[in-house]
């Protein structure tokens, strides 16, 4: 059987400078051997498979893997996975929001002019790190305790460790360790102090199945619990721009609001770059 698969770029500034993402559609017929086994063939950071929805509030259900598990929810994959829907000819049953249903349950997406936005989860983890944590944070990014502005669990899914250091410079100079012999993901942000159209420096760590550190090019779900953490305790005050990846030679912008209730955005730009058929599933 074939089935519908898209290549979206998701969170760039410009084409093929974001974070891509492949999408199949049509997947019910899909065992999770299946999916997980295509995931490891793109290789990607994630492989999304569109679903019809089991809520009735969904327009659409999704289930997200990466190379080496199945996650209730990512940021990249909910913006990519919702443009391949609309671009497919799909109309939401509510004007004007698209609802998701994933592993973590229902998220709204709501068109953000030219880019797709997505209200933030909320966490399932939050509050300081125990000072075991901290300390094995601080040696995988290999940094000293001084340079920790505040640390704090951001966890809506994926298992992310918030540290905030002093600058953006110091975000970009980070070199962590290449392996790590137990699951961690770290999440770093700094703020830029004068030019430029970001305010803040993002980037995202965690080991893969076989151990080794990646960074993730530009990750929607640390941006969205950052955004949290940062309103929240007033490192950020109004809506702001956060840059991704250039450590990775890519240009990622994710743009983070809070609107009247309180709820954080999470917008960014979906290129489609990849339109096709997969085969031999």
């Amino acid at each position: 059987m074939a089935y519908a698969v898209h290549m979206v770029d998701v969170f760039g500034s410009g084409p093929f400078s974001g974070n891509p993402l492949a999408v199949v559609a049509g997947a019910g017929e899909l065992e999770t051997e299946d999916m997980q086994r295509l995931t490891r063939w793109f290789n990607l950071s994630e492989t999304t498979f569109l679903l019809p929805a089991t809520h009735l509030d969904a327009d659409y259900r999704i289930r997200i893997f990466t190379l080496e598990r199945e996650m209730p929810f990512a940021g990249h994959p909910t913006l990519g996975s919702c443009h391949a829907w609309l671009s497919a000819g799909h109309v939401p049953k509510k004007a004007g929001e698209i609802v998701q249903e994933c592993g973590a349950g229902l998220v709204t997406i709501r068109r953000d002019g030219e880019r797709l936005a997505f209200a933030a989860p909320p966490l399932i983890r939050s509050g300081p790190p125990s000072r075991d944590e901290l300390v094995e944070a601080q040696r995988l990014l290999g940094i000293e305790a001084r340079q920790v502005v505040d640390a704090a669990w951001i966890d809506n899914g994926p298992g992310w460790l918030g540290i905030r250091l002093a600058s953006a410079e110091e975000v970009l100079s980070l070199k962590p360790v290449r392996s790590w012999p137990r699951p961690i993901d770290v999440g770093v942000v700094g703020p830029w102090t004068s030019g430029g159209d970001a305010a803040f420096e993002v980037r995202a760590f965690f080991s893969d199945h076989l151990g080794t550190i990646v960074e993730d090019p530009v990750t929607g779900s640390l941006n969205a619990s950052l955004g949290q953490w940062l309103f929240a305790t007033g490192a950020a005050q109004e809506a702001y721009v956060a840059a991704q990846g250039r450590c990775l030679g890519r240009d990622g912008r994710v743009h983070v609001s809070r609107d009247e209730t309180g709820r954080i955005w999470v917008a960014g730009r979906t290129r489609p770059h990849v339109e096709g058929r997969l085969h031999g599933v």
